[in-house]
């Protein structure tokens, strides 16, 4: 048997009784992150990075049953050994390493390779076999260096700024939109937050967690306030009435996708920025090599694609379906509208 297992709700490990970012409500779920994907409403215990916990509880309610450990710490149920490791995804994303008996799992969750400066970086484990993502596993997908794509938003902001216009730019609500907070450069004007980023900005403040300063979209706030002024939101606020209030602007969209010209044009912006909190091409490469696996389970995204790819490497893989989403263009929850 297998010590990790596909099943109906999730990967299941059947010796601890344990599922890893399950689909359909268990007994006890081990949560990668806290996006709605892989952290679901339903389950009778958590468990998640000390990081992730408070967002976990933000969304799914306060009384939910969960506990958290920290990168490299250990539990043991059943003899089964569990660990976090960092995935480099977003703010208190983990690996998931599990070991049996001389056997080692590791079910990546999402990751990224590029340290973006917020994230705790990734960092490879050794493994027998490794459940990976692949949203962007095709060889066309390749990222520049983060400094150079925000000195390109920097210009973008500048150049709005001096024509009088408001400089609206999108990403997840956890995640893309603290990287973008931190990676914009504060001193061209003041930031707005979109409500549902502020709420979560709160919540990662009062872990500790330092991040530029930002200002809540607020109905009170006069509009002559936003005139040269970044707004981050998420990508469901774009052509509401909520963005209204910003005319003129200028909108762009942060999202690996962008690399492609059909999501961009499809979605009518002025600027599309390929910057993605998912691993590219290389860095889906680089990430099984380093694990030294003997085999690759490939999950969500150009998984077909891909798992031949390692297969003409000489890699053993197996293909599994989930309910996981990768990177997408709107956010799977609905953003306050505020």
């Amino acid at each position: 048997m297998a010590l990790l297992q596909f099943t109906e709700k999730g990967i299941f490990c059947e010796r601890a009784n344990v599922y890893i970012d399950p689909w359909k409500p268990v007994d006890y779920a081990i949560i990668t992150h806290a996006h709605a994907d892989h952290s679901r409403w339903g389950n009778k215990f958590y468990l998640s990075h000390h990081l992730s916990k408070p967002i976990i509880q933000h969304r799914l309610g306060s009384d939910i049953h969960i506990e958290s450990m920290e990168y490299g710490e250990h539990k043991t149920i059943n003899g089964v050994d569990f660990s976090f490791y960092p995935a480099g995804h977003i703010i208190g994303s983990a690996q998931v390493r599990v070991a049996y008996k001389g056997e080692v799992w590791v079910a990546s969750g999402d990751y990224k390779l590029e340290d973006d400066g917020f994230s705790t970086p990734f960092v490879p484990v050794r493994c027998n076999t490794f459940i990976t993502e692949c949203t962007f596993g095709l060889p066309v997908f390749k990222w520049q260096d983060q400094k150079e794509v925000f000195e390109e938003i920097n210009s973008w902001w500048r150049k709005n700024k001096a024509e009088d216009k408001v400089t609206i730019l999108t990403g997840y609500s956890l995640g893309k939109a603290q990287r973008l907070i931190q990676g914009v450069d504060p001193s061209l004007g003041r930031i707005f937050t979109h409500g549902a980023i502020e709420k979560t900005n709160e919540i990662i403040r009062d872990m500790g967690v330092e991040l530029n300063e930002t200002t809540y979209v607020r109905p009170e706030i006069n509009k002559n306030e936003y005139k040269g002024a970044l707004v981050i939101a998420p990508p469901s606020a774009l052509g509401t009435s909520w963005q209204k209030k910003f005319q003129p602007f200028e909108v762009g969209i942060a999202s690996g996708w962008m690399k492609m010209r059909g999501p961009r044009r499809r979605r009518s912006v002025d600027r599309g920025f390929v910057l993605s909190d998912h691993a590219d091409w290389e860095g889906l490469n680089t990430a099984i090599k380093a694990t030294e696996c003997e085999k690759v389970i490939v999950t969500h995204g150009y998984t077909n694609i891909f798992s031949k790819w390692l297969n003409d490497q000489g890699i053993a893989t197996q293909i599994e379906a989930t309910e996981f989403e990768g990177e997408v263009l709107e956010e799977t929850e609905k953003s306050d509208a505020a």
